[in-house]
């Protein structure tokens, strides 16, 4: 069976990324992450939680009186899904078009620079491994 393609709003996944984050958490743990960035209140976030729920990105199991909420969505495919689909979109499937904007976009520190170096490295190895 083919896995469902999600398509989670920017709202839903700031709460992935916090779950993915710190792992199971209560929707006051989350809000209180949320609010550090942007002012948003305890119901909007428990309302957004619940409709992921709803839309099986989320399993909630109830701990006492607090529900405690988990990712149901795997973090990777979920980024390789979105990214797919970004670049598809925004540049045309290319994906060094893609990587040539974000470089020259953003001013990478040396450590960056050194795994992208290495990355590349590995990716020339695999296609030379490949052709032979």
């Amino acid at each position: 069976m083919k896995p469902q393609k999600i398509k989670p709003t920017e709202a839903e996944l700031e709460i992935l990324q916090i779950l993915w984050t710190y792992g199971p958490s209560t929707v006051r743990f989350v809000n209180d992450k949320l609010k550090s960035e942007r002012n948003v209140g305890y119901t909007t976030t428990l309302k957004v939680m619940q409709i992921m729920t709803e839309k099986g990105m989320l399993d909630r199991y109830k701990d006492a009186r607090t529900h405690i909420y988990s990712a149901l969505v795997e973090e990777k495919a979920t980024k390789n899904q979105l990214l797919d689909k970004f670049v598809s979109t925004l540049f045309g499937g290319s994906a060094s078009g893609m990587v040539l904007q974000a470089l020259g976009n953003h001013k990478c520190s040396t450590e960056e620079l050194e795994e992208i170096k290495k990355l590349i490295e590995c990716i020339e190895k695999q296609a030379d491994h490949e052709s032979k």
